[in-house]
């Protein structure tokens, strides 16, 4: 038991914190140039980390997140999906599901290491590492407000509208 809540106390010693400054990055995006985070000062930014395109929880996320838009968009608030796959990849997807804001590809993986959502999974009994699905909100000066860690994508993307209502109140 102790061992446990050690591994536990360590894990999220390392992991980010709300009102701390959100890490800066460049990552190529799906509008055809590269985007960085400080390109959305002044404005509120959920960025929201996925496993892989096309696979039925990121579909559900991607298409809730997509769906809410304009009402993010009406409280000065952008929307950014990051995963490990490619552009090419990416276009498919959005293409697909008609998803109105930029995927961003960190194939390299450094984005998801800094954001500390890259890690251990199992699944079916084997380890292996991958994103852990997590979301963070950001304010317009580029503050961490909240962080969405083990996401689960029922009503998820409703729960970070919600959240930035009652913040940009």
């Amino acid at each position: 038991y102790f061992k446990i809540y050690q591994n536990y106390y360590i894990a999220r010693k390392i992991m980010l914190k709300n009102n701390t400054k959100a890490p800066n990055f460049k990552l190529p995006s799906t509008n055809k140039s590269n985007y960085q985070l400080k390109d959305s000062l002044g404005k509120y930014v959920v960025i929201y980390f996925y496993p892989k395109d096309d696979t039925p929880g990121c579909t559900i996320e991607t298409n809730d997140f997509n769906k809410l838009l304009s009402k993010f968009k009406k409280l000065n608030c952008e929307i950014f999906g990051i995963s490990k796959d490619n552009l090419k990849s990416h276009d498919k997807f959005r293409e697909k599901f008609k998803v109105k804001f930029d995927l961003l590809s960190d194939e390299e993986t450094k984005v998801l290491k800094k954001y500390k959502v890259w890690g251990k999974k199992k699944f079916m009994g084997r380890e292996y590492m991958g994103i852990n699905r997590s979301t963070f909100l950001i304010d317009p000066k580029g503050k961490i407000i909240k962080i969405w860690e083990n996401v689960n994508v029922k009503d998820h993307a409703l729960e970070v509208l919600e959240t930035l209502k009652s913040i940009s109140k």
